[in-house]
């Protein structure tokens, strides 16, 4: 039976929401944000509202299941990263135990949830979690860790876009290519912040990978994403409400890329960008579904 209160005296439930990152509200929505893309896109503007609940609520679940899982791969690596060092299982405010049943009760959430969505969704969200459980364990393996959590990212493309048509088209392919490629750029940025840590502790990052060109990979990976959605665009004949949006967000990814380009930037701008692609990416949103509409 769990203690109210740890020997820090955080209250075990304030630990279990740090657990989950529901306190760093920024991870949790930039996970809904393709998955509603794809939801709104794939139902021309008008999602019937009961699925747009089961997406949102499938994201949290799955992310906080995400995050659980990642704290429990790197509960040794964790306290040696300056960013990391105070997460609840790095800092043994929560047991390893406590967040075996924490991330087995989000992915049951999740799994309820899957349920409600037609069978090849249903089938996505089964092909997810083997990227979803191993991604932690990419870090120490493949050279660019972020390309795993990219295709994990994928999926919400995948399930939400599915859940509306019951198949797969270009339009699909496009918005989970765009989706691929935005993630690598935003996390790599975010990567940017531990790259000394990484160094020391011996593994694996983008921002290690590209090394020198990091920079430029991460604007690739913006431009890349711009010119998918905008062959998304012309495919699925969006209006201009979609253009305007794509417009900001390509000047904020410009922005961003000339922004990186100072070598003495202190490690909270990144996270600073990272959570500036949270704003973006509900500035597209707003421009997809204005996109049927103006």
């Amino acid at each position: 039976m769990l203690n109210p209160t740890k020997s820090n005296g955080e209250p075990v439930w304030l630990s279990v929401i740090r657990l989950l990152r529901w306190h760093k509200p920024e991870g949790r929505l930039i996970l809904m944000i393709p998955a509603l893309w794809a939801v709104f896109l794939a139902a021309a503007g008008k999602p019937p509202l009961p699925l747009v609940g089961v997406i949102i609520l499938g994201t949290l679940a799955t992310s906080a299941a995400g995050c659980v899982v990642n704290d429990l791969w790197d509960r040794n690596i964790d306290p040696e990263v300056e960013r990391t060092k105070n997460r609840p299982i790095a800092s043994r405010t929560l047991s390893v135990k406590v967040g075996i049943v924490v991330a087995i009760v989000a992915m049951a959430c999740a799994a309820i949830l899957a349920f409600y969505l037609n069978l090849l969704s249903f089938w996505l969200c089964v092909a997810a979690v083997p990227v979803i459980l191993l991604y932690p364990g990419a870090k120490r393996v493949f050279p660019v860790p972020q390309l795993v959590l990219s295709i994990a990212w994928g999926f919400a493309v995948l399930i939400s876009w599915t859940a509306v048509t019951k198949s797969l088209s270009l339009p699909t392919w496009l918005l989970w290519g765009a989706t691929v490629l935005w993630t690598l750029g935003f996390d790599t940025v975010y990567a940017m912040s531990d790259r000394e840590d990484d160094k020391r502790i011996g593994v694996n990052s983008s921002a290690l990978f590209f090394g020198k060109y990091v920079e430029i990979a991460i604007a690739f990976f913006y431009l890349g994403t711009v010119a998918l959605l905008a062959w998304l665009g012309i495919v699925i004949h969006l209006h201009l409400g979609f253009w305007i949006s794509l417009a900001i967000a390509t000047g904020g990814w410009v922005w961003q890329y000339f922004r990186l380009q100072n070598p003495h930037l202190p490690s909270s701008i990144y996270g600073e960008m990272f959570r500036q692609n949270v704003w973006i990416g509900f500035i597209l949103l707003a421009g997809m579904e204005a996109g049927y509409l103006l």
